[in-house]
């Protein structure tokens, strides 16, 4: 009966039946009868755990686990880096050993910075999975031991991107690893569970409430409230005052806050900072520690020509839709909203973002705009081939702006609305 459950509760199957076999064991009642209350009791659990989703990276990460190469996975708090290193430890067939970053007995495991420590540590194990690693200190410099001391092991390891800025694994790394960005879910992981009408229904949900993966457990949209609340006041901001010496969060959230109203418009530094008594430079430096948390990100103008087109200005949206309306604390309904434009412009370029990084596409993203006041969307450029693209709730049509149109004739130009998202995504 356990083999014949979905896959993706793989995980909690093997945790919850390790659990009753402990206790059967322990009160000496294990026999056959227990057996069968044992699989029982699997069984029951996998229609009461929260549904999980195989991640579109897994199979790439799966391939990329070789001796003496580290594979780290970031993203933000909460959009399922546990869950994966569970999946992907369901099917590698070696030996793993499992730390936490969390757990104080694997600093003091790690303390003892030695190769003959790492040796015995990792001795008969295949794969280290190492979670929330960003909470080890000097990380970076661990890894590092531990590829060069053990020659036949992987490291997985994951972390938010403070794992990344403060414990400096970039440079101590080089050459030895492979990184992963896991999102917030992505349409195509959404249609493992469902139709794609079924998921055009609830596009508006989608809009207000974005996709991080728990939301997918709760149908009452006060909790899905709650629920965001908890991760923008409580998680995403506490990997900023965690690294390079920020100390007073309130600046950052009014910051994110300002910036949040502003989606689809070019962003100006100056302007910020006057309305928060903080410098130009201060802003910038926010502003990136905010991107390199996957809070929001950076979309720089595209142009070949400055005298006319916008060159140096940007743009900034956020990963998810439902970030976003936590920060400005808005909930409503699209059909009582102002800014459906805007919440359709960043769901869609965030999920064109999040589609090309799942399939490892090395893509650069940009926006048009010339000072007359035409405009494109998004710009994308993949091995020099060069995509537009305009997004209209309503789906209505447009012509390709004239100037774009004269000195760009040779860009595909298209207008994406719900009605073609999936062509959009290549799905």
């Amino acid at each position: 009966m356990l083999n014949s459950l979905p896959h993706e509760m793989n995980c909690v199957h093997l945790l919850a039946k390790s659990y009753l076999y402990y206790f059967l064991q322990r009160n000496n009642i294990f026999h056959t009868n227990n057996i069968i209350v044992l699989n029982i009791f699997v069984y029951l659990i996998s229609n009461t755990t929260q549904m999980m989703f195989e991640r579109d990276i897994k199979m790439a990460v799966l391939s990329e686990l070789v001796p003496g190469k580290v594979i780290k996975i970031f993203g933000s708090r909460r959009v399922g880096k546990t869950v994966l290193l569970e999946q992907i430890e369901s099917e590698y067939t070696g030996n793993i050993s499992v730390l936490n970053g969390e757990d104080y007995n694997t600093e003091r495991l790690l303390s003892e910075r030695t190769i003959s420590n790492y040796r015995q540590l990792l001795s008969g194990t295949d794969l280290l999975i190492i979670d929330e690693a960003q909470n080890i200190k000097e990380i970076g410099l661990v890894l590092k031991l531990m590829v060069d001391a053990v020659k036949t092991v992987s490291i997985l390891v994951s972390g938010s991107s403070s794992f990344d800025l403060h414990n400096k694994t970039g440079e101590p790394l080089v050459g030895r690893s492979y990184e992963f960005k896991l999102f917030p879910l992505s349409i195509n992981e959404l249609l493992q569970k469902q139709t794609f009408l079924d998921l055009n229904k609830k596009i508006e949900d989608f809009l207000v409430y974005g996709n991080y993966p728990e939301l997918c457990n709760f149908e009452d949209f006060s909790k899905k409230t709650r629920y965001l609340n908890e991760i923008s006041n409580s998680y995403l901001l506490k990997d900023l005052l965690m690294i390079d010496g920020i100390k007073n969060s309130s600046k950052m959230r009014d910051l994110l806050r300002l910036v949040s109203f502003q989606i689809g418009s070019i962003v100006s530094y100056d302007e910020l900072g006057k309305q928060l008594g903080i410098s130009r430079n201060t802003v910038e430096k926010y502003l990136d520690l905010l991107s390199k948390t996957f809070v929001i990100y950076k979309l720089p103008a595209y142009s070949t020509n400055p005298r006319k087109e916008i060159s140096k200005s940007s743009k900034w949206y956020f990963y998810d839709n439902g970030i976003r309306n936590a920060v400005i604390g808005d909930f409503r309904p699209l059909h009582i909203r102002s800014d459906i434009g805007a919440l359709w412009e960043n769901f869609m370029i965030s999920e064109r973002i999040k589609s090309c990084s799942n399939k490892r596409e090395i893509s650069q993203f940009y926006f048009w705009r010339n000072y007359a006041g035409s405009e494109i969307d998004l710009i994308e450029e993949t091995n020099s081939n060069l995509k537009a693209f305009e997004f209209k709730w309503t789906g209505k049509e447009l012509k390709t702006p004239l100037a774009f149109a004269k000195n760009y004739s040779q860009i595909d130009y298209k207008v994406i609305s719900r009605n073609n998202l999936v062509e959009f995504l290549n799905i």
